[in-house]
């Protein structure tokens, strides 16, 4: 098993262990609340169960079996890169390369492309990279307590990442934003 198996297991029992249901009767849940889009089931079920934003997702994936990671199941890391930043995205790669440049300096890491961003993990996730629209390429970070800055925006507790700065151009991956990724990947493992 991955260590992103791992940690999606993880995540899957503790879900089970908040919610004091098992993962038969939460796919009950959702499957009664007629709700079809990953959105309002996701919504449905922080509203319902008291869940955070992150739990709730990945368990309407698990349940839902619409995670990234599926997405990507038999394809290259090159392949899922070409599908990511196609079409009107594709003018987004040269920042996902600056990147991944800057970040592999760093250290060893894990790559874990998904379907529409890609994952780097270490004993956790530290960071996601990829187009968040058509003209926004976002940078999703997972470290604690970082200084406060106008480009460092921090997310409600319970989501994905710790904190989101959104990329215009590849000249946006400064020293700054760096630093701030250093920071994740130190504390992921």
């Amino acid at each position: 098993m991955s260590s992103l198996d791992k940690a999606m297991q993880t995540q899957l029992d503790n879900i089970q262990k908040k919610t004091e249901k098992s993962l038969d009767q939460l796919t009950v849940i959702i499957k009664k609340s007629g709700l079809t889009k990953h959105g309002e089931i996701r919504d449905y079920l922080k509203r319902e169960l008291g869940l955070g934003h992150g739990d709730a997702n990945a368990l309407v994936h698990a349940v839902l079996q619409s995670d990234g990671q599926r997405a990507a199941e038999g394809k290259s890391s090159d392949q899922m890169l070409d599908e990511i930043y196609s079409g009107a995205k594709a003018h987004m790669r040269p920042i996902h390369e600056k990147l991944m440049k800057e970040i592999n300096k760093l250290g060893e890491f894990e790559i874990a492309p998904k379907k529409g961003y890609v994952s780097l993990r270490r004993k956790k996730q530290f960071v996601m990279i990829g187009p968040k629209t058509n003209a926004r390429f976002e940078v999703g970070i997972n470290a604690k307590d970082l200084e406060k800055s106008a480009r460092l925006l921090e997310q409600p507790k319970g989501s994905m990442c710790n904190y989101i700065v959104n990329v215009i151009d590849a000249k946006d991956v400064d020293s700054e934003l760096i630093s701030w990724i250093k920071s994740a990947y130190e504390g992921a493992g």
